[in-house]
């Protein structure tokens, strides 16, 4: 196996990384990857009727967490409050901290535009991570400066102008995807999306572009996606 790698899925709430990246996540972590989900709320405030807000953000936790066991990855949620996500210094440095501790040579997340405000904030708090934590200037706790690189991940309340740049053929994670997937009560019993029947046929449709039987798409950061090189990338002379 190449040198291992860490691979953090960061999320605004409990469920995002798993739906967007899931079977990528499970891929690397199954060939022997370290793999974080990183859900900066637990994504409380669609509790379902029966429950209160804090008993569904409990909820959320375990169920991110018994998502992540079947992926063969670690779970973390901070505690900031679901739809009320802002980009401050605070939180900036917290996730900083989080990400030279750690140690992620790759973060995917959330596309950068999205009809969910929490979503299209996600990748504007990484991107002022990804400085803060990389740049030596800036000290935090007295931990070495760690610089990273950002992907995005499809979902469906963020596809404004997501053309995929990526294709990753996840034709045997997939039934452990979705089986991780099955872990969330609002997956499986949404009444105003149908998550877990949208997401297995994206990867269906992935799949089908790409000539796999499944797969998910990633996307290049606006401005980063150029390749610079003698040759056309993957067509060797």
């Amino acid at each position: 196996m190449a040198m291992k790698k860490h691979l953090m899925i960061v999320g605004a709430h409990c469920g995002d990384g798993e739906i967007q990246a899931g079977a990528i996540a499970y891929k690397y972590a199954k060939a022997g990857h370290k793999v974080t989900f990183l859900h900066l709320t637990a994504g409380e405030k669609g509790n379902p009727p029966h429950i209160s807000e804090e008993d569904y953000r409990l909820q959320k936790i375990q169920e991110a967490e018994k998502a992540a066991a079947v992926l063969g990855a670690e779970s973390i949620t901070l505690d900031y409050k679901d739809a009320e996500l802002k980009l401050t210094d605070e939180l900036v440095t917290r996730v900083a901290k989080i990400i030279r501790e750690r140690k992620p040579n790759l973060v995917i997340t959330h596309w950068e535009k999205s009809i969910h405000p929490d979503h299209a904030l996600c990748p504007k708090i990484m991107a002022a991570v990804q400085m803060k934590a990389g740049l030596p200037g800036f000290e935090i706790d007295g931990l070495p400066p760690h610089y990273f690189g950002i992907l995005h991940s499809e979902n469906w309340e963020d596809m404004q102008d997501y053309v995929p740049d990526i294709f990753v053929d996840v034709s045997e994670e997939f039934e452990t995807y979705l089986e991780a997937l099955s872990q969330y009560w609002f997956i499986m019993n949404s009444s105003s999306f149908r998550y877990y029947d949208y997401y297995k046929a994206l990867g269906t449709v992935r799949g089908c572009v790409s000539r796999a039987k499944y797969a998910q798409t990633l996307k290049y950061p606006t401005g980063s996606n150029v390749r610079r090189g003698e040759i056309i990338p993957g067509f060797p002379l």
